[in-house]
């Protein structure tokens, strides 16, 4: 009877021992993390390099302890991000996933050229952007993106626009590769815009250097 109880109290001392070295591991790791590993795709070096050093600010030192909305501060503080996700990986890795914007128009605000990108962001002009088109005049950006909607809704490529001229009373003209001018209704932009394919794409115009079609329905041609 008395080597049973023994045997019982040995068991009982291991097991617990057991338990007691698996909650310790688990506590040692979760004092561990204390360096964390961001993984950033989507940017080049440079971009990359100044993002990680915001985060370092932070001085997150625990991946159970990060702030999701200055993460996300950080990241939509980058004016090249359109959209992005991010990931845990545990115990200590931050995956962030970014698509890029997309360049579309130059512009010139207060005598520094910019950037126009989908995202609805001024970039600064250090990328490459020979081939985007210049806007002349000063309209909202939310106003060329409503125009640029309606330009790839059309029968027009835009990678046919070479300049694009806003004016005052909200209305835009467009300056094609091969210097033909079009001169678009302010109300009936897509229709307008259509209207004066026609007369583009019709090999008995091809020497005209102006379509007006300001006038619904009709076109005015020079």
């Amino acid at each position: 009877m008395h080597q049973r109880i023994s045997r019982k109290i040995v068991v009982y001392l291991l097991i617990f021992f057991s338990v007691s070295s698996i909650g310790n591991y688990h506590l040692i790791s979760f004092n561990s993390f204390k360096n964390i590993q961001f993984n950033i795709v989507g940017l080049d070096d440079s971009n990359i390099l100044n993002m990680i050093k915001n985060f370092d600010n932070l001085k997150i030192k625990n991946i159970f302890f990060l702030n999701k909305s200055k993460i996300s501060e950080i990241i939509e503080s980058d004016t090249l991000v359109e959209n992005y996700s991010v990931f845990k990986k545990y115990p200590s890795n931050l995956i962030i996933q970014i698509k890029d914007t997309n360049f579309l128009a130059k512009i010139n605000l207060n005598n520094e050229i910019y950037i126009v990108g989908s995202n609805g962001k001024l970039i600064n002009y250090n990328y490459k952007s020979d081939n985007l088109p210049f806007i002349f005049g000063k309209p909202e950006i939310d106003e060329f993106l409503n125009f640029k909607k309606l330009i790839d809704e059309s029968k027009f490529s835009y990678d046919q626009i070479k300049n694009l001229y806003f004016f005052p009373s909200k209305r835009w003209d467009v300056e094609l590769s091969n210097q033909l001018i079009l001169k678009l209704s302010k109300n009936d932009i897509k229709d307008s815009l259509n209207q004066a394919f026609e007369f583009f794409n019709n090999n008995n115009f091809k020497e005209i250097k102006l379509i007006d079609a300001r006038i619904k329905n009709q076109i005015i041609i020079k």
